[in-house]
């Protein structure tokens, strides 16, 4: 199984980063150029999916998209059945290595396997499958944003290029949307615990430039400031919330905030 690392030309110090990440968990990686839109202002005159043009785009979400696509083609190539992507501001848990030099844990009728955590509350059914060394997969059941480590089979690979051959998405919202039509829906697979995480929520030492970007257009916008809702409204919020509640419950979904496998090894 091939491992990708996407990382910009002028991002050395990224790079490192990765470098270090990989030869700490004892595997190797391969770096992807990623598509940097500086240099690829075209990209923005391309249409936005319909289905999830809820915003603009920034130039660089665009290029982050053509960067995976990358990634895409050459899992749609290989020969293995699964390849991994990283982004290239992951940390890596110590067991991390174990599950990626080998593709024999994955359920065989996996599209997506979410190695990642964003550490906010989503949704898996309750059946738990082990994939042994304390770690079991779980059917993601609602929208875990996030495109900072997955694994993809060859197949899904070659329908997400064919989807983005001519339009726009972001990237996480692309692979991980949970409310598509019946006949567009993946088996999205969420790693428990995940074995990597954005460094800004690890070390805190490189900060996510999408996200920095994304904050900057909800500001602008007006998005980012709140605003009290009326007390009928929160009332009928509060009682959907409810009714959600016991809905999932009787479908055997559960809530939960992904946890990260430990960083360092065991002494």
């Amino acid at each position: 199984m091939k491992r990708l690392v996407i990382n910009l030309d002028r991002s050395p110090e990224r790079l490192a980063h990765m470098t270090a990440e990989f030869a700490r968990i004892g595997v190797a990686f391969e770096r992807v150029a990623a598509i940097d839109a500086r240099e690829h202002p075209d990209l923005v005159l391309q249409p936005q999916h319909a289905m999830h043009a809820i915003r603009p785009l920034s130039g660089s979400e665009i290029a982050c998209l053509h960067s995976h696509r990358t990634c895409w083609t050459i899992i749609a190539q290989d020969e293995a059945p699964y390849g991994a992507v990283f982004e290239d501001d992951m940390v890596l848990s110590a067991k991390a290595g174990a599950l990626l030099a080998d593709t024999s844990w994955i359920p065989a009728d996996a599209d997506v396997v979410k190695l990642e955590t964003f550490f906010a509350k989503t949704m898996i059914q309750r059946r738990r499958i082990s994939v042994g060394r304390g770690f079991s997969v779980f059917r993601l059941s609602k929208s875990h944003v996030g495109a900072g480590g997955y694994l993809l089979s060859r197949q899904m690979a070659r329908h997400l290029l064919d989807a983005t051959a001519q339009v726009n998405v972001a990237v996480d919202e692309l692979i991980f949307d949970l409310a598509l039509p019946r006949s567009a829906r993946k088996t999205i697979y969420q790693l428990v615990p995940a074995v990597c995480a954005q460094d800004q929520f690890v070390g805190d030492r490189l900060p996510s430039l999408l996200e920095q970007e994304r904050e900057a257009a909800r500001v602008a916008s007006g998005l980012a400031v709140k605003r009290r809702k009326p007390t009928a409204q929160r009332i009928r919020k509060e009682a959907g919330r409810i009714l959600r509640w016991i809905i999932d419950f009787c479908r055997f979904r559960q809530h939960i905030v992904v946890p990260l496998d430990r960083i360092e090894a065991n002494d």
